[in-house]
This record gives structure tokens, sequence and C-alpha cells, in this order.
């Protein structure tokens, strides 16, 4: 354990240091606090969140009640025709009594003016009158007031009658004549009056009238015309009609249609509401027995009324739950008639199996006096049965965690005296492979609450494995806690895993290439019993690989029994992957500064390549939020057209598919 150890002295840690305040890896520059370079980002990003949380409830009733969306959908769909059927009733009803006053207005206006005619034609013209101050006959005047209040008697507040002056300025609004209190100056528009002025028809248009004694101004209806006076003198003659109670009838009107089209609508929305819970209902009584049937309740059931199609659902509906529910029976009882008899036959087969190795063992000992063809047979025979030892081992471990009867004995342990007795045993076969186990994080003590027995067996597989894999050259065996949890990783530079082989890799009896034998390694079971050790001490065993680029195993425990995992300190990609060392160089190279790499140390001995450099290890103060729990794992594809030499390795050729070994893998 000394020999292959190595921790990283001062000079190591201050490279470390410096990496990681350097450009890319440290702290963010200040222009990257706000989003894109934009001032003001945070605000706006805060701003939203805040008017966003309270809608969120009424955001999530939206997207999960779809009674309340056809109910919300019906009411605003029945909201337009209600306005549009509105608006076009209300423009009806205003058109027609617009029309209709506009008739009878023009009827009475037009007798009015016939009337003063005939009076001015009747009436003899007195010349020689006196003058008034102002330049006007008197007489006339007296005349045209006469005759606005002789017009204005027969319409009963119906109309009011104005006689204007054709002069503008003074002398016109002293020849003013109106009944009714009306302001003659305000009430008659300007337009209206150059139009009179100009023609002898009859002309009108909409205005407001406005009076003098206080009372409020209103709509009205104002039609003109010149006439002459008995002096024969020209003057203008107004009829003004209120639109008063052609208001009121219109607001009756409004009034009518919206208080039966808000009846409408709330009846509308009631009865889709009432039509959709009779659809939905059902629908959500088969969602909440759906889930509770995935729960594992098989005995349940819609209940079914009627015969219409949502009946004829729940049928099928109970139909299916039943047919799953026997099968699921079916396969319950095979699969544990399986596990039995797996248990059984592995129990069974230790009695002539140890028989066959005591005889085996006598013919081993005795093989210095056979001919080498039997020799040889004899050797292979004591190799085959220890092979044979271990898979029945295996497969009553299987049947064990099958059967659900594997049990935890955990207690406080320091995994670096784990990791010490696991390279322990593997360093023999690493000599044989010519490979060298480094040891990296073992400063600190690293203690977790585990199964001593199951954690040594996970990390004696792992080791093993990445020894036989690792073409004579390094394998990293890494350690580190932070939070709640603690994580080895095993990292070898062999021929790695092949896109999708990661998450193949913990099958049972699982090997890289189906067609070649399995003629030399371990029982295929290892990594599927190491990710059910994982699994029992509710931790994680995941794989990354990339061809020709090596591997990575990393095993994630909780310090603590029954505590859940959020992250491990280590990353799931180990730090001198293809990947990141391309990111690597193209930040060296955007900084314009060379960038310092760390390597594993070197490696003795011939016809070994070198090792791929090694980003600086980041110290992380908490756990990676990143990994991903179960046995999930990412395997980076191999560019195409790459070169080994891009790894600092070079595989030799010829060499065959790498296959499952000392477990699955």
């Amino acid at each position: 354990m000394s020999q292959g150890s190595t921790a990283p002295d001062n000079g190591d840690r201050a490279v470390r240091a410096g990496r990681t305040a350097g450009p890319g890896r440290g702290s963010r520059p200040l222009g990257r606090l706000l989003q894109d370079g934009t001032p003001g980002a945070p605000v706006f990003r805060l701003l939203a969140r805040w008017v966003r949380r309270p809608l969120l409830p009424a955001v999530r009733l939206w997207r999960r009640n779809l009674q309340v969306r056809v109910v919300a959908g019906t009411l605003l769909m029945s909201l337009g025709v209600v306005l549009l059927l509105g608006l076009v009733v209300i423009g009806q009803v205003r058109n027609g009594l617009l029309v209709a006053k506009e008739k009878a207005a023009q009827s009475q206006a037009a007798g009015g003016f016939s009337a003063a005619q005939d009076r001015a034609a009747t009436t003899q013209p007195q010349p020689g009158g006196e003058q008034d101050g102002g330049g006007r006959a008197g007489p006339s005047v007296n005349w045209r007031s006469t005759l606005v209040e002789q017009l204005a008697s027969g319409g009963q507040s119906a109309f009011n009658v104005v006689a204007l002056s054709l002069e503008t300025g003074e002398t016109a609004s002293r020849g003013a004549r109106a009944s009714g209190e009306v302001d003659p100056t305000t009430s008659i528009p300007a337009e209206l009056r150059h139009s009179v002025a100009q023609g002898t028809n009859i002309f009108q248009t909409y205005a407001r009238i406005h009076y003098t004694g206080g009372k409020l101004s209103e709509p009205g209806l104002v039609v003109g015309k010149r006439l002459n006076d008995a002096d024969g003198t020209p003057y203008e003659l107004y009829y003004l009609f209120p639109l008063s109670q052609e208001e009121d009838s219109l607001a009756l009107v409004k009034t009518t249609l919206a208080t039966a089209g808000l009846f409408v609508v709330v009846l509308l929305g009631a009865i889709a509401w009432l039509v959709v819970r009779q659809v939905v209902t059902p629908v959500r009584m088969a969602a909440g027995i759906a889930e509770r049937l995935s729960a594992g309740r098989l005995q349940e059931r819609m209940k079914v009324t009627g015969e219409d199609d949502i009946a004829r659902l729940g049928e099928a509906f109970n139909k299916m739950a039943q047919n799953l529910q026997l099968k699921i029976q079916q396969l319950e009882e095979l699969s544990r008639l399986q596990r039995r008899f797996v248990s059984d036959v592995s129990h069974e087969l230790r009695t002539p199996l140890t028989t066959v190795r005591m005889a085996a063992d006598v013919i081993h000992e005795a093989r210095v006096d056979f001919d080498p063809v039997t020799a040889r047979s004899a050797e292979l025979l004591g190799d085959q049965l220890d092979r044979f030892e271990s898979l029945l081992a295996d497969l009553l471990e299987i049947s064990r965690f099958d059967a659900g009867a594997a049990s935890l004995e955990a207690e406080p342990i320091d995994l670096r005296q784990v990791v010490r007795r696991v390279i322990g045993g593997a360093e023999p076969l690493a000599e044989r492979k010519g490979s060298r186990i480094v040891v990296v994080g073992d400063e600190q003590p690293v203690v977790a609450e585990a199964d001593a027995r199951r954690v040594e067996r996970v990390l004696r597989n792992l080791v093993v494995n990445a020894v036989e894999h690792g073409e004579g050259r390094d394998v990293v065996v890494r350690l580190a806690a932070a939070g709640g949890a603690v994580a080895i990783a095993v990292r070898d530079y062999g021929v790695g895993l092949k896109p999708g082989e990661a998450t193949r890799v913990f099958n049972r009896f699982w090997r890289a290439d189906p067609a070649r034998a399995r003629t030399t390694g371990g029982t295929g079971l290892g990594l599927s019993i190491a990710v059910e050790d994982a699994r029992l001490h509710g931790g994680w065993l995941q794989a990354w690989g990339e061809a020709g680029g090596g591997s990575q195993f990393r095993l994630t425990l909780p310090r603590t029994a029954d505590e859940p995992l959020r992250g491990s300190p280590i990353p799931l990609e180990p730090e001198d992957s293809r990947r990141n060392r391309e990111q690597a160089a193209a930040l060296g190279a955007g900084a314009g500064s060379g960038t310092r790499l760390t390597e594993v140390p070197a490696q003795s001995g011939a016809g070994r390549g070198p090792v791929p450099p090694r980003l600086p290890s980041v110290p992380r103060p908490t756990a990676d939020p990143t990994a991903l729990p179960g046995s999930g794992a990412r395997v980076v594809a191999r560019p195409a057209g790459a070169a080994d030499d891009d790894a600092g390795e070079a595989r030799a050729p010829g060499r065959a598919e790498r296959e499952d070994t000392t477990g699955g893998r």
C-alpha cells in the first residue's frame, strides 16, 4: 500500500491553488454576474419572479384541471358571442330610433317652416318705423319673438324653436330668439349655420342642446332653414328636438341585453360544468385507481353504472386490471420458483463439488508424476473448480438479494483501511499485468457507516476489473468526502467502454462481445452483486467510459445509514477525460497563457504507453448536485477518425474485445 500510494506534495497543492484561481476555473468576472452582460438582468428576473409567484397556483390549477379549462373556455366563447350579439342588437335599435326620430323631426320642422313663411306673407310691413339703437327695426324683432312663441307652443316640450339673424357678431346675438330657455349661441353648431346661410334647403345635424336656466345639456337633433320675415329681411329658423327619450329607450335595451347576456353566460357555464363533470369524474376515478394499481394495490376496481361509453370504459379498465393482477401473480410465482430453484441447486451442488474438489486436489498434488498433457489437464481442472466454486457463491448471494434476505451490518469504518486491504490483495495481479495501483485522497480519514465486508467486495471487484482491463497502465483509486456523502472512484486507462456499454455493464452475465466464450475472468455476476451491495447501503454505483480512453467506476455511500444521498463528492466523468482536456486546451488558448497540467506518476516497465494528462483536481466543498441515483452512467463516444494517440495510448493490433471478467464487465 505504501509503495503504490501517492499523496500530492506542497508544490502540487500550489499548482492546484493557482489553477483554481486561473481563467475559466476560478470566480466569474464581474461582467458575468449579469445574464448575457445585460445591466439590470437580475433585477428583471427578480421582478418577473415576484410577479409570477402569485400566479403559480392558478397556472397549476389550469394545467391540472380539465374541468376548469373546459368551463373557462365555454365562458369565454359564450361571452364573446353575447357581446357580439349585443352590439348588433344595440346598433339596430339605435339606428331604428334615430331614423324614426329624423322622419318625425323633418315632418314637424317642415310644417313649422311653412307656417312661418305663410305668417310672413300675410303680415303687412311697417315702413318708416323707428330704428332702435342697434340698427334693427323694432316691429321685426317683435314679430320674430311672437313667431317663436307661437311655433314652440305646439311642441309641448317635444321641441324648441330658435330664430337667428343672418348677421354675425354682436348684431346677430342681439337678434337671437329662443324658447324653452335654450342657449342659441352654443346650441346651434357653426357648421349648420353656415350651411343654412348659404342655401335655401332644410339642413339638419346632431348636437348637444344647452340651456341657460341651469338645466343639464342633452343630445338633440337640430333642423334649420333660411326664411324671410314680414319686412323681407332674411333670418334663420331652427327646430331643436331633444333625444332624451331615445336615450332612455336605448339605455333600457342595453340594460336588458346585459342582464340577459350575463344570465346566459352563467347558465352556459353551469351547463358546461355539469356536462364536463359527468365525463371528468369517471376519468379522475380511473386515474386514482391507476395510481393505486401502480402502487401495488392490485385489487382496486372501478365502480361501473349504466351502459354508456363511460361504463364500457370502466368495464374495460376493470378487465385490464384483473388480467394484470393475474399476470403479475403468475410472474411473482415464477420468480419465486426460479429463486428457489437457484438457491436449491446452489446448495445441492456444494456436496458433489466438495467431493470433486478433494479428488481434484489429490490429482493436482500428484501431477508431477504424470505426463505433460495429463499434468496440464490437472491444472485446468483445479482452475475451473475454483471458478465453479466462485460461481456457486455468487449465485447464492444473488438469490439472497432476489429473495430480499440480504441484511446490512453497518458500523463506522474508515474506508482507507478497506482500500488498503483490497489493494494488498490485488497487487500480485497488478505485478503480473505490469500495472501499478495509485491511491489519491487518503490523507484524511474517510469514515462512513457501512458494512465493511460488502464494501470490500465491491472495491475488490472494481480494482481487479480495472487491473484486468488496464492494459498494463496505472489504476488510480480516489477517495473523497463532502457533506453527507463519501465516494471511491476507480480509474483505469485501458480500452474503455463503448457508447451504451456503461448502462449494460451491471447486467448479469453481460459481455462486450457475446460471440466470445467466457474462458477467462470471473463469473459474470460481480458487478451485479456490487450494484446490489451499493443499493443495500442506500448508495450509488455508477460507470463512465470512453472508447480508448479508459473508464471510471464510482461508489458513493452516505456518511450515516438511512441518510438520503443528494450528490457525490467525486464527479462521474474524470477530469482527465478527452472532453475535459479539449475544453481545458480551448480555455488555455483563449486566455493566451499556457496551462500546466499534472500527470499520473511516471510508470515503470516496458511496453506501456504514457498515461493521459489529468487536470488538477478542483476542491469541491459540497456534493456534486448533478450526480444521478442508481446505476446511471454516461459514455463519451469516441470521435470518428480520432487516433489513439490523443489519449496518450496505443492499442495493440488484433486485440480482442473487452469482455465480462470479474463480474459483468
